[in-house]
């Protein structure tokens, strides 16, 4: 069955970037240390990394996050969606309106202009289709906004061992849920939590 999947590293103190992100740096300031986990060769690491991975058949970011990826300083052939594993799921991006061009031509972009439920639904009919799950994998605006609306079945969190003092926060007071903690693991790079959201 199709589950719906926030996953996204966080600092300590709650930030998804460091200060002052952009095209150019778009984890912003010592954001990179965020995804150390991503890219280490511990063997725990990687195997969240390449399950994350292997389980996402239509991923939801937002306009920045794409904007981002899309950049000249973005994804590339040896880098992607799932660090080195550079997978190719559907995406499906949250914007205001579409981008001029695309420079990742070779990969399956979505634009929702309608909001964040109606991509959710677009997602989900992609990730359905290969009987795989829906990844939101950010921002922090993106993934927050989700769980406040109730869309949400499952919370995975890479909780960094940094504090970036500032930064886009993941959550910003904008609702609550109730969480059940299924795993923890721990590695000297990352504390990998996984949570089911419990609808109400």
């Amino acid at each position: 069955m199709t589950r719906i999947v926030a996953d996204i590293s966080v600092s300590l103190d709650g930030f998804v970037t460091g200060p002052d992100p952009g095209p150019a740096d778009g984890l912003g300031a010592g954001g990179e240390a965020l995804h150390t986990w991503a890219f280490s060769d511990d063997p725990d690491d990687a195997r969240i990394l390449r399950e994350g991975t292997s389980r996402s058949g239509a991923v939801i970011l937002g306009r920045r996050l794409f904007d981002v990826v899309d950049g000249p300083h973005g994804w590339s052939e040896e880098v992607g969606y799932g660090a080195r594993e550079a997978a190719a799921p559907a995406f499906v991006v949250v914007t205001g309106a579409p981008p001029e061009s695309v420079r990742l031509t070779g990969l399956d972009w979505t634009f929702v202009t309608t909001g964040l439920r109606d991509a959710v639904a677009a997602a989900r009919e992609r990730a359905e289709a290969v009987d795989l799950d829906v990844v939101l994998m950010g921002g922090g605006a993106v993934v927050g906004s989700a769980l406040a609306a109730g869309l949400v079945d499952e919370l995975i969190l890479h909780l960094a061992p940094v504090v970036l003092g500032t930064g886009t926060p993941l959550f910003t007071g904008g609702g609550s849920c109730a969480l059940v903690q299924r795993s923890v693991v721990a590695t000297a790079n990352a504390t990998h939590l996984t949570y089911d959201v419990v609808r109400s």
